[in-house]
Formats: structure tokens, C-alpha cells, sequence
């Protein structure tokens, strides 16, 4: 999503300035329309070369650790401006340290801590801003740092589960091919000068092995060329928003890995509505940063749906289940939680519940991976050299 700069006026007649992700221009006014500030320029950041961008990428765990000082920090009564100008002053990450210098000028140039962060929007994201605007607000922003600390923590740990999940058979699969293609270019071209001498012909297997090395041998960077294009390809799609989404609608419903990446999207999503809820964020202003942060297009289009729905005085357990996409059991667990006044706790349960089902299912997961990987490295390597020893098995046949 690209990056706009804006400048406007606020309703108490000052200047602000600042940057956010949007869709287009007209998203960016009607968002700081909503924030009570009347939109003077808008345009999109070039993309430049900064010292931030060739320093070391900010990680989660930097930002965690960071809130959790800053919520110490402010629970000790120290002030916000000397809170921040300690914790850039020991940052060993310039990258951070620069956004964290900047935060602080501007908090103490008037800016309040939420709109300072909004400008970093790469660091801090809409989720981490509207939280720590709802703690400013609410005068408990040590307990939505901590807060926030937890969810990301809890929200690191999942992304790692799947992703661990996911790659295995990736990188088994590469280093099978590379096995094969090693065998290709240099060994079997071996087997095929010997076989040249017998003068025979060649059983069908070992034919199609030696032909398949040929085709390699001589159109080898022609294939690294289709390789690479390809995989730009695939990159361009899944950058387009009608490509990401119906990559995202397909990978919910493959055989294996779908219930995995289901479960881990309701998870993702139960976890940061309950976070923003108990916070004290508007059920909307929830919904909207909740899909925007949900990683699945599939995911986002159904939770800006139930959003509309609600705008319009519904609840939030009819519309959510009209999408489809969330399981009957979430729905009746947030109607009930709707019900009885306790919808943060249940979502809370909701995401426990289903944190824990990623566990099982990506242990199931490996477990049946495991012998499949097995079968592919072994029909993929072993099968090249059954197919090279065929003849010599037949020669020594032919000898007795």
C-alpha cells in the first residue's frame, strides 16, 4: 500500500503534518476528516534512498522490548520526553534509534505520542498507534504498553509456528532439486559417454533420464532465465490486489496446509479485536485497523463487510457469519460474549483456543510431512539412479 505525506489544519487552527498508508488520496482526506483535521496536501512519498532505509531492519522483538521499558518507565513517573530520550540514547540499532530521536523532537515540539508514532508507520503500525491514542486518552498507557507487548509477543510466536510449517517442505523440495539437477549436469553425462560405447539401445527409463541431462546441459541458463522470471512473475501477482486475493482464497482452502492457515487467521484476528477492545478502541475503528493488519485479503474484505453491517446497527456475530469465513464455533462464542457483555474476554478465549490448534495442527503437520519428504527426495534422486544402472544390470544379464 503506498505511502502519503499530508499536511492539514487541525480544529484548534494548527498546523499538523504527517504520513499514512493509504489506498488513494481520497482515503487519506476522509480518514483525517474523521480525525478532525481538514486535509491541505496530499501526495505520495517518492521513494527515496535514506539512512534509514540502508540501516538494519527494525525487528518485532526491538519494538517489544522497547514498550515494555517505556511502560516501566511510565508507571516510575518519569516523563514521556526524558522516557524516550533514554530509550534512544541506549539503542544499538540506528535505524531505531533515528525513529525514536524523532518521536521524541516531536512529542516535544507538542505532538501528542500517538501522532508522533503515526509518522513511522513502518515501525509502528495502525494498530500500535490506535492503542497508544486509546491509552493517552484513557491516562493508562503504561498498561496498553504492556499490553501491546503481550499481543506482539503472543502474535511473534504463532507467525514463527506457521511460517516453521510452511518452509520445511519448501527447502526440502529446493535441496531435492538441486540434488537432481547436480546429478543432471555432472554425473549422468558420465553414465551416458560409457553407455555410448556399449552400441545397444537403452531401456526407456535411462533414455529419458539422459535425454532430460541433455536438454539441461544445453539450455541451462535459458532455465535459470524462466526460473527467475517466473518467480518476478509470481511477486508481481501477489503485489496486485486481485492476485493477492485470490492467492489468499486459494491457500484457505488447500488440502493440507488451509486448516492451518485457517486457524491461524482466526487466531490473528480474535487476538488483536480483543486487544483493541479491552483497550478501549470504537467497536469500528477496531474492525477497520484489525483488517487492515489481518495479512489476508480474504480475511480483510469479510471484516470490513461485518464492519459496514454493524455501521448499519447490526451485530457483530451475524455478519461475520454471513461471510463464511469464520468457523460456526467463533460466531456462537462472540454472540455470546455480545450477550453477556464480555466480548474482549471471549475473543480472548477464542484466540487461546485456536493458538493452541495451530500447535497441534503444525506438530500434525510435520509428522506427516516428514515421510512424504522422504518419498519425494527418494523417488526424485533414487529413481535417477535406478534409471543409470539399468543397463549395467542388463549388460551383466546379457554376460551370464
Amino acid at each position: 500500500m503506498p505511502i502519503y505525506v499530508w499536511e492539514g489544519r487541525t480544529r484548534e487552527g494548527g498546523i499538523a503534518r504527517g504520513e499514512m498508508d493509504a489506498p488513494d488520496e481520497e482515503q487519506v482526506v476522509a480518514k483525517l476528516r474523521s480525525q478532525q483535521v481538514i486535509a491541505t496536501k496530499v501526495k505520495k512519498k517518492p521513494k527515496e534512498i535514506t539512512l534509514l532505509s540502508l540501516g538494519r531492519k527494525i525487528k518485532t522483538k526491538s519494538v517489544v522490548i522497547f514498550s515494555r521499558q517505556f511502560a516501566t518507565m511510565i508507571d516510575a513517573g518519569l516523563p514521556l520526553v526524558q522516557c524516550l530520550d533514554i530509550l534512544a540514547t541506549q539503542q544499538d540499532n540506528p535505524s531505531f534509534k533515528r525513529v525514536l530521536s524523532e518521536v521524541k523532537a516531536d512529542v516535544s515540539a507538542g505532538s501528542s505520542l500517538a501522532r508522533a508514532l503515526g509518522k513511522h508507520p513502518r515501525v509502528f503500525d495502525d494498530l500500535y498507534v490506535a492503542l497508544v491514542a486509546a491509552g493517552e486518552t484513557g491516562g493508562i498507557l503504561d498498561t496498553i504498553l504492556n499490553r501491546l507487548s503481550t499481543y506482539m509477543e503472543k502474535s511473534m510466536a504463532l507467525t514463527r509456528r506457521v511460517k516453521a510449517a510452511l518452509i520445511y517442505p519448501l527447502v526440502v523440495v529446493t535441496i531435492a532439486s538441486l540434488l537432481s539437477a547436480v546429478l543432471l549436469i555432472f554425473v549422468i553425462p558420465v553414465f551416458a559417454d560409457m553407455f555410448s560405447e556399449f552400441g545397444a539401445e537403452l531401456p526407456a527409463p535411462t533414455q529419458f533420464i539422459i535425454d532430460m541431462s541433455n536438454f539441461v546441459r544445453n539450455y541451462f541458463l535459458l532455465l535459470i532465465l524462466a526460473i527467475i522470471g517466473f518467480i518476478l512473475l509470481i511477486r508481481a501477482v501477489l503485489r496486485s490486489d486481485r492476485g493477492r486475493e485470490v492467492w489468499d482464497r486459494f491457500s484457505l482452502r488447500m488440502p493440507i496446509f488451509g486448516e492451518l492457515l485457517r486457524k491461524n487467521a482466526v487466531a490473528k484476528f480474535t487476538r488483536t479485536l480483543g486487544t483493541m477492545i479491552s483497550s478501549g478502541v470504537p467497536i469500528l475503528d477496531s474492525l477497520e485497523i484489525v483488517a487492515k493488519t489481518s495479512g489476508n485479503k480474504v480475511v480483510e474484505h469479510a471484516v470490513m463487510k461485518t464492519r459496514d453491517r454493524i455501521a448499519e446497527g447490526k451485530t457483530i456475530a451475524e455478519p461475520l457469519a454471513e461471510t463464511g469465513v469464520f468457523p460456526p464455533m467463533v460466531v456462537q462464542m462472540i454472540t455470546v460474549g455480545e450477550a453477556t457483555g464480555a466480548l474482549d474476554v471471549m475473543l480472548t478465549k477464542i484466540a487461546d483456543f485456536y493458538e493452541d490448534e495451530v500447535d497441534v495442527a503444525v506438530d500434525a503437520l510435520s509428522t506427516l510431512l516428514e515421510p512424504i519428504m522422504i518419498i519425494i527426495i527418494g523417488g526424485m534422486v533414487g529413481g535417477m539412479l535406478i534409471a543409470m544402472y539399468l543397463p549395467i544390470f542388463k549388460l551383466a544379464s546379457v554376460m551370464q
